[in-house]
């Protein structure tokens, strides 16, 4: 950004490596390929459609952001508006007479090419003073023309083929504006809206695919400001928790994510994040997973047949560069990805002068969850107590909905600090319950979940 403050472009360098995470979050997914089942419904995040389209297939065409800033009287706001732009990208093979028609797999040496929709991304830059944001609510428009690009595809000196891309036009909105708040602190709410403001009109049968090239995806903001700070959405001071509790984000969540722990920046994103997040320093390349596991995925990625390697290079370069780090890593790196310890602490034995945390159950003389009974259809149930399982379907985990009509135990009767009851209960017949039990994993239950059943 020109003319970006040094203490703002510090502090966007540092969060960045989280944004590029939002960014491409699930944008190719293992085994790499657009012939996989879950590489073709992708841009799950952040997606801002056209205005018209809202009605056909539930998505949005606006985000909102609002948090709180201590920001000073000649303060300046920078704002970095991110996303990706989905390139449409077809093949075409040369024909015998000098011309090309369009085809859905191009074999190459290296490669197998085939129609994919590439992501490009796309910033939007702004840096206002705040004293203009108090005044009255900013607008910023912006307009991203469409673009047709060809790619000629060579194969020991003659054209085999051509790559044809196509991004559509794309028009969007930034609204900014600054509330100040009432108080001896010198504090002001801040409304950041995006807005996709494309004037497609649909058809009535207009698919989700049509609109994804006139759409912002994985739409995310940077904001930083030059001398004053943020407050942290979930952890503010005591005075500013109302004024905190009073902003309204829509489908994005602000966290800080200044270097060292500082306030200057915030990222708000389409996926819910911790304060200050960070990559772990063992991952050596993006996965494309953020949430997965970097040992596994590498290893896996390594065993693919030579054949999945070129349709995978052929998909997308981010995914071939993907074939190509999980092929290079040393034997070091991997082992540095199998676990890592964040933190030690000394252990002395038990603190017998510390009181228990108001929540365990142990502090509660009420609550025994290995000896209390609860009624369910006028039959008392607890621990030993068989029962038979009908899981809401409302409510409950998608898994737990294959166990309906199974036969469990109930191991313990659970009280929640919010009244609620539920029974931990281990499915019989399972091989593995007794490691359950042992660990204490179970499955839990609501008490109108499960049927009463004769016999311990």
């Amino acid at each position: 950004m020109s003319g970006l403050p040094k203490a703002i472009e510090r502090g966007f360098a540092a969060a960045r490596q989280i944004a590029d995470a939002v960014l491409l979050e699930g944008y190719v997914l293992y085994p790499y390929r657009a012939s996989a089942a879950k590489n073709r419904l992708r841009w799950q995040f952040g997606v801002l459609v056209p205005p018209e389209y809202t009605a056909h297939g539930g998505e949005h065409s606006h985000q909102r952001t609002e948090c709180v800033m201590e920001a000073r009287a000649d303060d300046r706001l920078a704002v970095e508006l991110r996303f990706l732009r989905v390139r449409r990208r077809t093949v075409e093979q040369a024909t015998a007479t000098g011309g090309f028609e369009p085809v859905e797999r191009l074999e190459l040496a290296d490669r197998v090419l085939v129609e994919w929709d590439e992501g490009v991304e796309e910033r939007i830059e702004l840096l206002l003073p705040v004293e203009e944001l108090t005044g009255g609510e900013v607008q910023r428009a912006f307009r991203l023309p469409g673009l047709g690009e060809t790619e000629l595809l060579r194969e020991h000196g003659s054209a085999v083929g051509r790559l044809v891309r196509r991004r559509e036009q794309v028009d969007g909105l930034v609204r900014l504006r600054a509330e100040e708040l009432p108080g001896p602190y010198r504090a002001q709410r801040l409304t950041v809206e995006v807005e996709n403001a494309s004037d497609w009109v649909p058809r009535r049968s207009a698919t989700r695919e049509e609109a994804l090239p006139r759409s912002l995806v994985s739409a995310h903001l940077l904001l930083g400001l030059e001398q004053g700070r943020f407050l942290s959405a979930t952890d503010p001071p005591e005075w500013a928790r109302p004024a905190v509790e009073g902003c309204r984000n829509e489908r994005t969540w602000p966290v800080l994510a200044g270097p060292d722990g500082g306030r200057q920046v915030v990222l708000s994103s389409p996926i819910i994040l911790e304060d200050h997040p960070r990559i772990a320093p063992e991952s050596a390349g993006a996965l494309y997973d953020a949430t997965e596991i970097d040992e596994i995925l590498a290893l896996r990625t390594a065993a693919l047949t030579n054949q999945e390697k070129r349709e995978a290079r052929g998909t997308d370069e981010r995914a071939g560069a993907v074939i190509d780090l999980a092929d290079s890593l040393p034997p070091e790196v991997l082992e540095r990805l199998h676990g890592a310890i964040r933190g030690l602490r000394e252990v002395t034995g038990d603190d017998h002068d510390a009181p228990p945390p108001w929540w365990d159950p142990g502090d509660d003389p009420q609550v025994d969850p290995e000896r209390d009974r609860v009624l369910v259809d006028g039959r008392e149930v607890g621990a030993g107590s068989r029962v038979l399982l009908r899981p809401g379907r409302r409510r409950t985990d998608a898994q737990d909905l294959f166990l309906d009509g199974r036969t469990g135990v109930v191991e313990a009767v659970l009280h929640d600090v919010d009244g609620s009851v539920h029974l931990a209960v281990t499915v019989e017949d399972d091989p593995g319950a007794d490691l359950w039990r042992a660990q204490g994993r179970f499955r839990y239950f609501q008490p109108d979940e499960v049927t009463p059943l004769e016999g311990p």
